[in-house]
């Protein structure tokens, strides 16, 4: 089992940056890919990205494409998301997930398929 911690979330004006963390609790972060969602008012929860429990696979959304960044520290137990050339519309909650999947080689989008969940950290882009 794993729990998870966000930080780092804010108010960033758009056309700005912002890193946010996930720390994960238990020895066995590695075993683990890790995934970012968000939500944003009255929409549904949406994938962001993922990487596999090396780092070695990354995958995102279009919406976010050449803009953010997945990264891992598996010493640190912690996954970051580095999320560059902000837009309003990147105003969300964003929630760390993890999936157990020691040695799979590829990450999935597929919410349901993530059993971890944080609490989430909230990220607003002003206009």
């Amino acid at each position: 089992q794993v729990q998870l911690v966000e930080s780092g979330g804010g108010l960033v004006q758009a056309g700005g940056s912002l890193r946010i963390s996930c720390a994960a609790s238990g020895r066995t972060f590695s075993s683990y890919a890790m995934a970012w969602f968000r939500q944003a008012p009255e929409k549904e929860r949406e994938f962001v990205a993922a990487i596999s429990w090396s780092g070695g696979s990354t995958d995102y959304a279009d919406s976010v494409k050449g803009r953010f960044t997945i990264s891992r520290d598996n010493a640190k137990n912690t996954v970051y998301l580095q999320m560059n050339s902000l837009k309003p519309e990147d105003t969300a909650i964003y929630y760390c997930a993890a999936d157990y999947a020691p040695l799979m080689a590829t990450v999935t989008p597929a919410e349901p398929t993530y059993d971890y969940w944080g609490q989430g950290t909230q990220v607003t882009v002003s206009s």
